[in-house]
């Protein structure tokens, strides 16, 4: 941590001010970030211990359930606001990390939507998520561009780019170059505040609003404080009710119980729900990872057409579309292929998995790579038609989804080849991570944060209940440990000593050892990964 402190606006800034960051944090804008922060902030504190507590009733043995006391949300007849013009076709939305080039490359997508990633798909360097938000301004005004040091190739936006939504950090997650009042700030207020302050008055130029997904939330007070981060923002810079707009992940076990109550409570603000598929399973591990009968089998068996995935792209559908909200599909993690033959089967895979989205009623889908755009969008093109959604599909034929469905087991095996396939990629991870990198192609797929939480999580779990393998080896600490020794070397192989040694793999191991072996699950392997950054 640098000594460098800059006190504005009763902001402390505990990092270096250059002219990027001169930009950035404005008056204007740390004043914002400090009355958020005393505003909401003892709030957030409460709701974080909520989940705590929550988790300990899962840890004693209960399960998840749909909430009692909330059934009459449930239960009523109500809708959400209408949807703005611009929101209403999100057929194929692209993720990606808020880098500049990335930003131009993704707006310029074959795609109706760019989220551009604070959370996932961004490791949280000061420099990053600073340059970040200026990339964003620039992007919003149209004047975003790039050369490329190394080739001289120049990235520029064209003429009809994607629209942009911003992904704020989750909740858990504090940014410990701001404190006000000697206290840390919390990340996701920071983006929000950074985001809305710096494009409200462009965005409301150009007739739209201020887009945000909101990632991880747990239950309906957590949505209940963010429609009142909205509502007290919008009333401070005087702007109607709704010229901020949310989409919701759903992506923890917790909140597929309470997706009603999530709508309810963000009514006036919300447009969708998305299946955050990867998330999700991470969270079905962690949330049930004292419960010996719900132990996940390998990571890549763990597909959409298991029932309990299938049951929550379902509900998630059905209650979406009942209170006149988007539903949207999951994302594909696949790279397309140089090999024409690979390609053709990454290809078929993709369709496949939006075929099963599309004939859900999902509204709309995700990709991480620009080169399956066309891919999906066929898929959705041809269940849409000339509609720009299917919230024409209510699924009120359907059986109701229970929690029995939500929670059920799922089969497959576990192998070693699955097991080395986890530790060699939630490494790889760890290790670009920790480098500044936030969303890496590894083996095929586009790996972001949550995919190597799955990885280390699963492995964790195993050890905890004393599985075996589909060979009969028992998975120990000290099975991890001698695999974790023998993958790392082929990783050193496959990258290169040099990159081996200059990337932070040798930290990026000691921290999978100790998080794969600790007695109780680390919550989420960003957390002590942070203190490791710049």
């Amino acid at each position: 941590m640098t000594n460098t402190t800059t006190q504005r606006q009763q902001l402390a800034i505990l990092a270096p001010i250059d002219s990027t960051a001169e930009q950035v944090f404005t008056e204007d804008a740390c004043a914002l970030i400090t009355e958020l922060t005393r505003e909401f902030r003892p709030r957030l504190q409460q709701l974080l211990a909520a989940r705590q507590q929550a988790q300990a009733r899962f840890d004693a043995g209960a399960l998840p359930d749909f909430l009692p006391e909330t059934k009459n949300i449930r239960n009523s007849d109500w809708q959400v606001a209408a949807i703005p013009a611009d929101l209403q076709d999100r057929r194929v939305e692209i993720t990606g990390p808020v880098d500049r080039k990335m930003v131009i490359n993704a707006l310029n997508a074959n795609v109706k939507v760019f989220m551009a990633d604070f959370e996932d798909a961004q490791s949280p360097t000061w420099q990053g998520v600073v340059e970040g938000q200026l990339n964003l301004r620039d992007a919003n005004l149209g004047t975003i561009s790039y050369t490329d040091p190394n080739s001289g190739k120049h990235y520029a936006l064209n003429d009809d780019p994607a629209l942009l939504i911003a992904r704020v950090r989750g909740l858990h997650l504090w940014e410990k170059h701001l404190e006000v009042d000697g206290e840390q700030v919390p990340g996701a207020l920071m983006d929000f505040a950074l985001y809305f302050i710096h494009n409200i008055a462009q965005r409301q130029k150009m007739g739209t609003g201020v887009y945000f997904y909101l990632p991880k939330l747990q239950s309906h007070q957590e949505a209940k404080w963010w429609d009142d981060v909205f509502r007290y923002t919008e009333q401070q810079f005087g702007v109607e009710v709704g010229t901020i707009r949310a989409t919701v992940l759903i992506e923890t076990l917790p909140a597929v119980f309470e997706m009603d109550e999530i709508l309810y409570s963000l009514r006036d603000h919300i447009v969708a729900l998305n299946c955050g598929r990867w998330d999700y399973i991470f969270s079905y591990i962690k949330t049930l990872k004292k419960h010996a009968d719900r132990v996940l089998p390998d990571r890549q068996v763990v597909t959409m057409d298991k029932p309990f995935l299938n049951a929550y792209s379902r509900l998630l559908v059905k209650t979406c579309h009942k209170r006149g909200a988007l539903a949207m599909g999951g994302m594909a993690a696949l790279i397309p292929a140089k090999d024409p033959e690979q390609n053709k089967a990454i290809l078929a895979k993709v369709t496949a998995d939006k075929e099963l989205e599309a004939k859900n009623g999902h509204d709309g889908t995700w990709v991480a790579h620009p080169g399956l755009a066309s891919t999906a969008g066929a898929v959705l093109d041809h269940y849409l038609g000339d509609k720009p959604n299917q919230l024409h599909v209510l699924r009120e034929q359907d059986a109701p989804v229970t929690a029995a469905d939500l929670l059920q087991a799922c089969d497959g095996e576990r192998t070693e080849t699955g097991m080395r396939t986890n530790i060699r990629v939630a490494l790889q991870y760890m290790a670009a991570w920790i480098s500044g990198k936030g969303c890496v192609p590894i083996y095929g797929l586009m790996e972001d944060a949550a995919t190597a939480e799955i990885s280390r999580a699963s492995i964790w779990q195993w050890i905890q209940h004393g599985k075996s393998l589909s060979n009969g080896q028992l998975v120990t600490k000290a099975l991890f440990a001698s695999m974790l020794d023998e993958e790392a070397e082929v990783v050193k192989t496959e990258v290169g000593a040099d990159v081996w040694a200059n990337q932070n793999f040798e930290r990026a191991k000691s921290l999978l050892l100790a998080i794969t072996t600790a007695d109780e699950l680390v919550d989420f392997l960003t957390l002590p990964a942070y203190d490791l950054l710049p």
